[in-house]
């Protein structure tokens, strides 16, 4: 089953709305901390599935990638492509958030979305080596959105979706500016992905690195509202 449009762009419009009301809501009451922890988590695994897909497709191993209760986390690979290894975990969880706003907000078939999602995060997780929470997390969302998918209605897959994207688009975005400012902030003996990169291009320091990330990753979030809620409303088509 799937929505007509202009029936679904109308429908898209006022979940994406509400996504965006639920995560204003959960960033902005401390008490309700808890209730971003998970999706914290989620961030995090599509930041370090980031690296480690990236190595295996640049001819590099992934020896395992995991996320930490902290919300941090770390992939360890062996081989590939260092310069497109090490930007991937931002610029690809941005990457990840921006594709699926677009989608979810122009494609009339959120419940197989949530199928495909799912079913490549519990693939990444098996067979990239994830571990720990790491493999908990992946486990799980990707269970949730195929379980979703199937007995989920519409509205209630674009709500997920959309959800998703947010959170994971925006947190890249704001991670990002953070390690603007603290281009040099390591995880115990361990270098941000920034500072790792600026080893590989003597002369240009990590706070650079970090900014045309961070530029990049504003570009992509930004480009996915343009083109699937900003511009189809300036030409009439939601409503």
């Amino acid at each position: 089953m799937f929505l007509e449009q202009p029936y679904f762009r109308r429908h898209a419009l006022m979940v994406m709305l509400l996504a965006g009301v639920i995560v204003f809501v959960l960033w902005n009451i401390p008490q309700l901390d808890f209730l971003l922890f998970p999706f914290r988590l989620f961030v995090t695994y599509v930041h370090e599935a980031g690296h480690s897909v990236m190595a295996a497709f640049s001819g590099g191993r992934v020896i395992e990638f995991t996320v930490f209760s902290n919300g941090t986390g770390i992939a360890t690979t062996q081989g590939g492509n260092r310069f497109l290894i090490l930007p991937a975990g931002y610029l690809g969880a941005a990457f990840f958030g921006a594709v699926l706003f677009y989608l979810a907000n122009t494609v009339p078939f959120p419940r197989k979305i949530s199928l495909v999602v799912g079913t490549l995060m519990i693939v990444i997780t098996l067979f990239l080596r994830a571990s720990g929470i790491a493999l908990l997390v992946g486990a799980l969302s990707g269970s949730v959105l195929v379980f979703v998918g199937i007995r989920g209605s519409i509205l209630v897959n674009m709500l997920l979706l959309n959800l998703l994207a947010a959170l994971t688009g925006l947190n890249a975005v704001f991670d990002l500016i953070f390690l603007v400012q603290n281009s040099y902030a390591t995880l115990g003996q361990l270098r941000n992905d920034a500072a790792a990169f600026a080893e590989l291009t003597p002369g240009i320091p990590a706070f650079i690195w970090a900014l045309i990330w961070a530029i990049l990753a504003v570009f992509m979030v930004g480009s996915a509202i343009w083109f699937s809620v900003v511009r189809p409303l300036r030409q009439g088509k939601l409503a």
